[in-house]
């Protein structure tokens, strides 16, 4: 990281080849989309490159940083997409109509209770929301998850069943 302070293109490759992977494989595995992993991937080290005085040795290694970076660079993308309804495809206007008809209802629900999730969420600590977000968003193992984190397993599974009672709770009680 001092030749990344320094602006040493040789530093970034070397960062490249040592995390490049690790960093892409994470983008990935969140997003689920081989062109979209690939832009996350490429921000992170922009940002990383730009912003490389932020980096602090005592808070972990360059790989913890970098995914780090990574990791919320795809829940920014994630939350974009929720946010953004999806086009809707052109079909003839027969199929239109009768697949409308069909899927109205189904779709009604699924939204209500992404929006009760979503909301269930919101209330929770951010410790106990942010593992929550890392293992369903971006599938992460709870061993994934602790060390990502630099935190114990016990404290990621405890924080995971404490936010995941608290969503049962809250959901219990909309309904």
């Amino acid at each position: 990281m001092p030749l990344v302070e320094r602006r040493d293109p040789a530093a970034f490759e070397i960062v490249y080849d040592r995390h490049g992977g690790a960093a892409f494989s994470l983008a990935y595995r969140m997003v689920g989309d081989r062109t979209k992993a690939e832009d996350i991937t490429q921000e992170a080290f922009l940002s990383l490159w730009r912003s490389r005085a932020r980096y602090d040795r005592a808070r972990g290694s360059v790989r913890t940083w970098l995914l780090g970076i990574v990791r919320n660079r795809a829940i920014d993308l994630l939350r974009r997409e929720l946010l953004q309804p999806p086009p809707l495809p052109f079909e003839p206007a027969e199929s239109t109509f009768q697949a409308a008809a069909d899927e109205t209802g189904v779709e009604a629900l699924r939204r209500e209770a992404a929006r009760q999730v979503r909301g269930a969420l919101r209330v929770l600590p951010v410790d106990q929301m942010r593992v929550i977000e890392l293992a369903y968003f971006g599938g992460l193992t709870h061993a994934e998850i602790a060390e990502m984190l630099s935190m114990p397993l016990g404290t990621v599974k405890g924080r995971m069943r404490l936010g995941m009672e608290k969503i049962r709770a809250q959901l219990a009680e909309e309904l």
